[in-house]
């Protein structure tokens, strides 16, 4: 995919951005299904944010679009607070720069976060690790952390697949993680996630990209009334594609128990 050039650090305005763009999702086996949603999402520089509020957020409270802490981590009040112990947990020292969230907005009030990424950045914009949390539709949630060498923006990182996300695909396999984006003029970003089985044979690949631009009244109003329903419209998709698969019989895998630990590294 070239939609956005890697490199190996970013230097995005420090400021709370909105992006306008698409989710993509191609199935190559058993039978080929895909599918592309246009959609908008926060790209939230969290570190800045403790310092300089925006008041377009709406953070923890009521708007058109807003964040909540709780939605993330173990559901507490003080994500990035979370995210910064967990990193110590883990013993990364390094990421003393900006942690940037993408991730979906509550809309009215109302969330579902299928995946959101934590870009953890050094002090000079290169990536310390990433976090990527996904969410299930029965409740459950569980962390991939990338880190190590080579972690950068534009290459490839892979994780063991160990969480039960789709009844139509098993869990085993690992995932293939890259991010990518542009710089600060025609700001844009890309996330791709494709999953292979356990012989490294392709199975999925998604994604979700878009145009990054400031969050302000104006550009949330803008989102919202463009697709007034989004968080429902996630839920109402996931059971649409479901259906569709079924049709088509793709086998179906029971959930199995989550993992014990919320990390997997």
């Amino acid at each position: 995919m070239t939609d956005a050039a890697p490199s190996g650090t970013l230097a995005w305005p420090q400021q709370a951005l909105i992006g306008r763009g698409q989710v993509r999702h191609r199935r190559l086996r058993p039978a080929l299904h895909a599918f592309d949603y246009r959609s908008y999402f926060l790209m939230l520089p969290m570190r800045s944010l403790r310092q300089a509020p925006c008041a377009a957020l709406h953070r923890n409270g009521f708007g058109w679009l807003s964040f909540h802490d709780a939605d993330h981590g173990v559901g507490g009040s003080d994500s990035l607070a979370w995210l910064t112990a967990l990193l110590a947990d883990e013993g990364i020292t390094d990421a003393d720069g900006e942690i940037w969230l993408h991730c979906f907005p509550r809309v009215l009030g109302c969330t579902f976060k299928p995946v959101s990424f934590w870009y953890c950045q050094r002090a000079d914009g290169s990536l310390a690790a990433v976090l990527a949390e996904v969410n299930n539709t029965f409740g459950e949630r569980h962390c991939y952390l990338l880190q190590g060498e080579g972690l950068a923006y534009g290459r490839e990182m892979l994780a063991s697949k160990v969480f039960h996300v789709s009844p139509f695909c098993r869990v085993g396999g690992r995932y293939r993680f890259r991010f990518m984006h542009s710089g600060a003029r025609g700001a844009r970003t890309v996330a791709r996630i494709d999953h292979e089985d356990e012989a490294g044979q392709p199975l999925l690949q998604t994604s979700v990209s878009g145009e990054l631009g400031p969050l302000t009244e104006a550009s949330a109003r803008a989102a919202f009334f463009a697709m007034p329903a989004m968080s429902l419209m996630l839920i109402a998709r996931i059971h649409w594609q479901a259906l569709r698969l079924a049709l088509k019989r793709v086998p179906f895998f029971g959930k199995p128990s989550p993992p014990d630990k919320l990390v997997t590294r």
